[in-house]
């Protein structure tokens, strides 16, 4: 996700779980012109396109998905502080998986690599700091082993979530854990925005970070590899990422330092999708990017958006292609705006996405800002603890809209203001397990 400031809320899990409660509601039946799911039908789209890899994860073919992001990073949702005993790490674990269920979730996308680190026993990178307060330090049990088993016994899909090329929130790799590949290589790695990165242009960076990921894949029997929206840094004014001699050794070919870059992105994308069907062919790929692709003002593909940020042009991530390609299996993008936005509106993007999706088979879900529901710094709009509901049901009128995530699990327990129960009453009025 792209603020790490949202992701510094302080208040403890256990607290935290306390304060779930239990919702029930009836939504309206599906009209006669609508699918299982409630979506309306699609009635120029072939049969059996979508999924053109085949349907992957636990739920049944065509059942939508319900996902919430589970963060890890800087302790944002889990574990609640760095240093807790393994038990109530893994109490904390397993509650948030019963709050998917309580809320009739069916997913749930766990992020397993932070920063170059791992939550698992990876061969490669080094134990997260943020379960022992200690990069590299055994927390005494196997956080990701434990999630796939759990959640599998929930009923729910369990989605790796992984960050390819962020190493650290600090620009000293002399606090990264001795042994540290950034260290063992410090030639791999750049510092830009008070932030350290793996460089994306080194053909050897690209090859390592896809192995440390598909480690977990060999591993787990996770349903889902899933990136966020960090490829190449959000710009910081002022500041250059100084990758001028990698695209020097590098760049041959390409018209600029841009092309150049948008290719590397490209290469991980392709790569580690043929990767991951190489491994396990019953193991879904996706993505959540920032949700505006382009404006339509710098081009005419793109959104009637006048967002500030542009995939394409500041994160080097050319994310439509990515999907028309069918580089992916599915694609989450973060329309964490307001039904009426200026710069960027929710019911502008939706069916952007959706036209964007036509035809290629990936699945699309749209990803909600929870978070921001009830957030006294946030608009008018998001105090009103119905204009996530209004979102799903704006969403439901497009054919090729799958599902919803949310984030995050913080909010899906606290849930400030409502937003979620409404959504539950409003939307998920029964139980999203998968038979048996």
């Amino acid at each position: 996700m792209r603020h790490i400031g949202r992701r510094n809320l302080a208040a403890a899990a256990a607290g935290v779980l306390a304060s779930l409660w239990a919702t029930t509601g009836a939504g309206a039946a599906p009209r006669p012109d609508r699918d299982s799911r409630g979506h309306v039908k699609d009635p120029g789209e072939p049969a059996g396109l979508r999924g053109r890899r085949g349907h992957r994860g636990r739920r049944a073919a065509g059942k939508e998905f319900r996902g919430m992001w589970l963060a890890t990073v800087a302790n944002r949702d889990w574990p609640s502080k760095p240093g807790l005993t393994a038990d109530r790490q893994r109490a904390e674990l397993l509650a948030f998986l019963d709050a998917a269920v309580e809320r009739r979730l069916n997913a749930v996308v766990f992020q397993v690599r932070p920063t170059a680190d791992a939550l698992w026993p990876s061969p490669y990178e080094p134990w997260s700091q943020y379960l022992t307060g200690v990069q590299g330090r055994d927390p005494g049990w196997d956080p990701l082993g434990t999630a796939v088993t759990e959640a599998h016994a929930r009923g729910l899909e369990l989605h790796a979530w992984f960050n390819p090329y962020r190493v650290a929130n600090h620009t000293d790799p002399a606090r990264l854990t001795e042994g540290h590949p950034a260290r063992v290589h410090p030639d791999w790695v750049l510092p830009y925005g008070g932030k350290l990165y793996y460089n994306p242009g080194l053909p050897q960076v690209r090859g390592f970070v896809q192995d440390a990921m598909l480690d977990a894949v060999r591993r787990y029997d996770v349903d889902g590899v899933h990136f966020d929206d960090y490829f190449y840094p959000y710009p910081v004014a002022g500041q250059a990422f100084a990758d001028d001699d990698t695209f020097a050794a590098h760049g041959a070919g390409f018209p600029d330092k841009a092309a150049w870059r948008r290719d590397n992105i490209d290469r991980l994308v392709r790569e580690m999708s043929e990767r991951i069907q190489e491994t396990r062919k019953d193991v879904a790929f996706g993505i959540s990017p920032f949700g505006v692709w382009r404006n339509a003002a710098t081009d005419p593909l793109g959104s009637n958006t006048r967002a500030g940020v542009q995939t394409y042009d500041d994160l080097h991530a050319d994310t439509r292609k990515w999907v028309k390609e069918g580089w992916i299996d599915y694609v989450v993008p973060q329309l964490y705006w307001h039904i009426g936005n200026a710069a960027a509106d929710y019911a502008e993007l939706v069916p952007w996405w959706d036209e964007v999706a036509r035809g290629t088979g990936v699945d699309l879900y749209v990803g909600e800002a929870l978070y921001k529901a009830g957030d006294p710094a946030q608009p008018a709009a998001w105090q009103d603890p119905t204009e996530l509901s209004r979102h799903l049901t704006l969403a439901g009128e497009h054919p090729r809209v799958g599902g919803h995530v949310f984030f995050s699990a913080k909010e899906v327990v606290t849930d400030r203001i409502g937003a979620m129960a409404r959504v539950v009453a409003d939307h998920y009025p029964t139980a999203a397990r998968p038979p048996g």
